[in-house]
């Protein structure tokens, strides 16, 4: 169990947290979630220890193993595979201790070894690193071989191989492509230790969780279940808050006007003098309040072009005149909003560069409307900003013929005021630098926009009004993301890149994910056929759908049930609210006895909907 007691954190001018108190649960997965900048990985260098509090403590149990991946893995001439292997301390020391032990020892240690599973060690971490999207080949390459990028994702299979007591991970999708987060959000779901993550990936908060830890104003606050429920029970809370502060200002000024009448009579003093010292125990109730969040400006193309805007037959496309992808036959409509699947490195980005207009092709007919507009997002782009520049002078070249007024009032609409508009790119954060890109990018009225990793550095709620923009606008999309929730809201067509090709997915992400974890599991076993969606086939479909049926007009009836009583509850809870209540203690304490009521049927759905959902899960895994 890890205890944060009464924890108080200065550093860099300012209070990070302030009397934080919480304790999580052995086991529990937890998802740790608050704007950017709340001090999220602060918190995290406390509990490693790297940081000291102001007051407070944080209590571990004496022997705890605490991860965490806070580097890429040393390019190193050892192989991956051992990389890996060695995060296991004890193993790793075990062995080496064999090479030498006296006769007397080497029993107990194959005994250790033998109760640490040490033997399916080499399987495990093959697995891991399998669904982190490694090939059985790369299982023998010396780690020198492998990009900063791919020796993160080495870092993170150290860690999950070694199953600490407490594993810490900051944002692990960032690093990742799509498919190595669906391997990740399956797995965390299954870690059988205590797992804190940082994470703005909605569909891991609400899959991979079972609680969710809001860091805000300073305050700790834990919450049962995954993101959804979070944000229900948060507002539900912020709602009582601001029922609370009305009834207390009412009995304040109740108190007060008491005062103010009688406090100057003799045969009052007494009474007047109860009331104010009632007054100055009063305890004020803070009010609780969301931070604005900014729009996106996503402006829709004024005139629509005639379909299709690219056509491709044939078209090889790659560098230096080697092809990347083969053959591509495909088109784009105004009204297309395509997600492009596929690990890294089957071509996802070179697609992208080549509808852009940034890369020729090599061979084949591509028919591209000469008056198409794009707007292009890449993750590169923010790294690409020079640090010493500010939003003001990229605007400036960007509209050079535009009045400085218009200029500072345009990045005010991207959420950039006076401020941060002199700001130097260097001294922004990775989330005010991708708003200014995304917002300029579209600038122009798009009639295509193409979104290549957008949210990697914006918290829920800037991917939340990233989503309802893009929903507004009207022009054509394609979009490469690892975020799955924003892939699902967006994307009404699924393309996948593998084997040197582009091909339509007939499929949803559902069943994708499913295709990428069979996949995984298959290259652990060091099948040799390579792994591939299988064929739609109506009739099994059908009949699959058929199956489940009974079991989903089940778990709907459940939830509706959640739901009403819910509504219920929320409903009972505005009454009971109301200031005027007081003067009806009848109706006051009949509203008392319907919530306990109400609060009981509420469990008991509760129980009902997990039974169906457990029931219809599992029917559906084993479809």
């Amino acid at each position: 169990m890890l205890l944060i007691k009464e924890l108080t954190f200065d550093g860099w001018g300012r209070r990070f947290l302030e009397e934080a108190s919480v304790t999580v649960p052995t086991g529990a997965k937890v998802g740790l979630v608050g704007r950017n900048g709340t001090g999220k990985s602060t918190l995290f260098k406390i509990i490693l220890g790297q940081l000291h509090t102001t007051s407070g403590e944080i209590v571990i149990p004496k022997g705890y193993r605490i991860a965490t991946v806070d580097q890429e893995a040393a390019a190193s001439p050892i192989n991956l595979l051992d990389t890996v292997l060695a995060a296991d301390w004890e193993r790793d020391a075990l062995l080496r201790e064999l090479e030498t032990a006296a006769p007397e020892r080497v029993g107990d240690i194959h005994g250790r070894l033998i109760e640490i599973g040490a033997d399916r060690a080499p399987s495990r971490a093959a697995e891991i690193l399998s669904g982190l999207g490694f090939s059985n080949a790369d299982l023998a390459r010396p780690m020198a071989e492998f990009s900063g990028g791919w020796r993160m994702r080495v870092a993170l299979a150290s860690a999950l191989f070694a199953e600490p007591d407490l594993l810490l991970l900051d944002e692990p999708t960032n690093y990742l492509d799509l498919e190595g987060a669906l391997w990740l959000e399956a797995r965390l779901k299954r870690y059988p230790r205590t797992a804190i993550v940082i994470s703005h990936d909605r569909e891991l908060l609400n899959n991979s969780v079972e609680y969710i830890l809001h860091l805000s104003n300073g305050k700790l606050d834990i919450y049962t279940g995954g993101y959804d429920d979070f944000e229900r029970m948060r507002a539900e809370k912020m709602r009582l808050n601001a029922s609370a502060r009305v009834k207390q200002e009412a009995e304040r000024a109740h108190l007060q006007a008491f005062v103010d009448r009688f406090r100057a009579k003799a045969s009052k003093a007494a009474q007047a003098q109860s009331r104010m010292k009632r007054l100055a125990k009063l305890p004020p109730i803070a009010a609780m309040s969301d931070d604005h969040v900014q729009g996106f400006s996503l402006p829709s193309p004024e005139r629509p072009l005639a379909p299709p805007l690219i056509r491709l037959d044939g078209v090889n496309a790659g560098y230096d005149g080697k092809p990347i992808l083969k053959n591509l036959t495909l088109r784009l409509d105004i009204d297309d909003r395509i997600g492009l699947l596929g690990v890294n490195g089957a071509g996802k980005s070179t697609f992208a560069k080549l509808i852009a207009g940034a890369l020729p092709k090599l061979s084949g007919t591509m028919h591209r409307d000469s008056r198409l507009k794009v707007g292009w997002f890449h993750q590169h782009q923010i790294e690409a900003l020079e640090p010493m520049d500010t939003p003001l002078d990229l605007i400036r070249s960007i509209l050079p013929e535009a009045s400085e007024a218009s200029r500072r009032a345009r990045l005010a609409q991207f959420g950039l005021g006076n401020t941060k508009a002199e700001t130097q790119h260097k001294d922004l954060s990775g989330g005010e630098r991708a708003r200014l890109l995304l917002n300029l990018v579209a600038m122009q009225a798009p009639h295509l926009l193409i979104l290549d990793e957008p949210t990697n550095h914006l918290d829920i709620d800037s991917r939340r009004m990233l989503l309802s923009a893009l929903n507004d606008y009207e022009g054509a999309v394609v979009l490469i993301t690892h975020d799955r929730s924003l892939m699902e809201m967006v994307a009404d067509r699924l393309w996948l890149a593998a084997d040197g090709g582009i091909n339509p997915f007939d499929g949803d992400m559902d069943e994708y994910a499913k295709f990428v974890l069979n996949r995984a599991r298959q290259q652990a076993r060091g099948d040799k056929a390579e792994a591939a969606p299988a064929k739609n086939d109506k009739k099994a479909a059908a009949a699959a759908r058929a199956q489940l049926a009974p079991l989903k007009k089940e778990l709907d009836a459940a939830e509706a049930k959640v739901a009403r009583f819910t509504r219920i509850l929320a409903e009972i809870d505005l009454a009971l609210a109301d200031p005027k209540l007081f003067k009806r203690p009848n109706e006051m304490a009949q509203l008392g006895r319907d919530r306990t009521r109400a609060q009981d049927n509420l469990g008991k759905a509760e129980v009902e909907w997990l039974e169906a959902a457990e029931k219809y899960e599992t029917a559906k895994a084993a479809s």
